[in-house]
């Protein structure tokens, strides 16, 4: 155990150099951040280890190679020439189309949900550990102890509305920087009966790049997928245009102290966001209005010569408590 906490010290570190390198012009901050929401390296165990090395130099050969894309969520030996890739992309968009749906990917921590690891629940977070019965109500069916991934997981609120909302527009995707067991658990939560993601969650173990998410995986075309993630910088450059980026949820003290937050979280002050007036609320608005406007019936051009950016462009203008649409690197964060 000693080697393997020696040789995940020198990992941790190698991967702090490459996110420095690779990340040079942003602040210590950003690059801290954004190594931080990769992968918690202290909670880590010996096999997830093994995987991120392995996971490591897989993305190293596929980047050597763009002749084929792999799509381990979808089966894990699952591969596909780029030309049957851009095939699937094609069919599925103009089935979605035909349903009137568009192609919505979703972040998990800080988006929908907020999870910390058992061992970094504080004194003032203890009454989180109590019998379900016995907690706040409002926390009776929104948080979770997840033994698997060691965490305690708080949904965001409305976020059941969200889903259900959502999905009859969207054909809903679920994309994280967690691995993919953390993934699968999460999703479990919320959508226990597999009625919104299906095979649809993609983690970092499937991503083509090392420390940024893309649309690569995702089968559908890039001018029919909207994304929300309460991050810009995870998300690789060509596809800034087709993200709204939400207000970061803090429940727990830890998302708070990660994040450098100079308050108490919501675990602390034993509160929680409005249900109907937080930051998942007023994204469901935009995306109603984005959907609305990219069906627009009084448009003479075809439905698959659209481009959903261009109508997040229109929209661009408009302040929603809660969330903001990014249309370039120069909006923050």
């Amino acid at each position: 155990m000693n080697l393997f906490r020696s040789k995940l010290m020198f990992y941790r570190k190698s991967y702090k150099k490459e996110i420095t390198k690779k990340k040079k012009k942003m602040s210590t901050t950003i690059a801290e951040e954004l190594f931080a929401s990769f992968v918690d390296f202290e909670q880590v165990e010996e096999d997830q280890y093994i995987d991120l090395k392995r996971n490591k130099r897989r993305k190293l050969e596929v980047s050597k190679s763009s002749s084929s894309l792999e799509l381990r969520y979808i089966h894990k030996n699952l591969s596909l020439a780029k030309n049957e890739m851009d095939r699937l992309r094609d069919e599925n968009s103009k089935k979605l189309l035909r349903d009137r749906k568009l192609s919505l990917v979703l972040d998990l921590d800080h988006t929908l949900l907020n999870s910390a690891g058992f061992s970094v629940i504080t004194g003032e977070e203890e009454y989180l550990n109590c019998e379900r019965d016995v907690l706040p109500e409002y926390l009776k069916s929104s948080l979770f102890r997840v033994d698997l991934t060691k965490t305690l997981t708080k949904l965001r609120p409305y976020v059941n509305t969200f889903l259900k909302e959502a999905s009859k527009l969207y054909e809903l995707h679920i994309y994280t920087m967690g691995d993919f067991l953390y993934a699968l658990e999460m999703a479990k939560l919320l959508d226990p009966e597999n009625i919104y993601f299906n095979s649809r969650i993609v983690s970092r173990d499937d991503s083509t790049r090392m420390f940024e998410k893309s649309l690569d995986v995702v089968l559908g075309k890039e001018n029919a997928i909207v994304i929300l993630d309460d991050s810009e910088l995870v998300w690789c450059k060509e596809h800034k245009e087709n993200l709204i980026v939400i207000e970061r949820y803090h429940f727990f003290a830890n998302s708070c102290k990660q994040f450098g937050v100079d308050h108490k979280s919501h675990s602390q002050l034993k509160s929680d966001e409005n249900e109907s007036k937080g930051a998942l609320a007023n994204s469901l608005k935009i995306l109603q209005q984005i959907h609305t406007l990219f069906f627009d019936l009084g448009q003479k051009d075809s439905l698959e010569d659209r481009d959903l950016r261009k109508v997040l462009k229109s929209v661009q203008k408009e302040v929603v408590k809660g969330c903001k649409v990014v249309f370039s690197d120069e909006i923050s964060d």
